[in-house]
């Protein structure tokens, strides 16, 4: 291993990322811009790449979510890094597709993989695998 090289696997953070917890109706104003202070913070001191924000406790999702979200994507990636979702609504991720906005979330099922709960069909004369 040459001096300029780091031990581990390269696409592997060193850091474990915080979390920061989003809960009841989507914070305006003042809170918001708190709560982008508080990603810059938390990029800082942790080292980690990315900072994970919780969504499962949030109100039902509209545009002042979509806008916080990407409030909080563009303070971190003036920061260094980056925002990861962690329990996105269907309806908050259909509202960041219609805006055009792409986050990285947690436990994705792999693209090849189908959503749970569908079947595959097969449809008559298709030869056996």
């Amino acid at each position: 291993m040459s001096p300029g090289q780091r031990a581990g696997l390269p696409h592997v953070e060193a850091a474990t990322p915080a979390v920061l917890v989003l809960s009841g109706p989507v914070p305006r104003g003042e809170a918001a811009s708190r709560l982008c202070a508080e990603v810059r913070s938390r990029l800082r001191t942790t080292g980690a790449g990315a900072i994970v924000v919780d969504l499962g406790g949030l109100a039902p999702p509209g545009l002042g979510t979509v806008d916080l979200l990407a409030r909080l994507e563009l303070t971190a990636r003036r920061a260094g890094g980056r925002i990861r979702l962690r329990d996105p609504d269907p309806t908050l991720r259909a509202l960041l597709d219609l805006a055009g906005l792409r986050f990285e979330t947690e436990r994705q099922p792999e693209q090849r993989e189908p959503p749970r709960g569908v079947q595959e069909a097969v449809e008559p004369g298709d030869p056996a695998p």
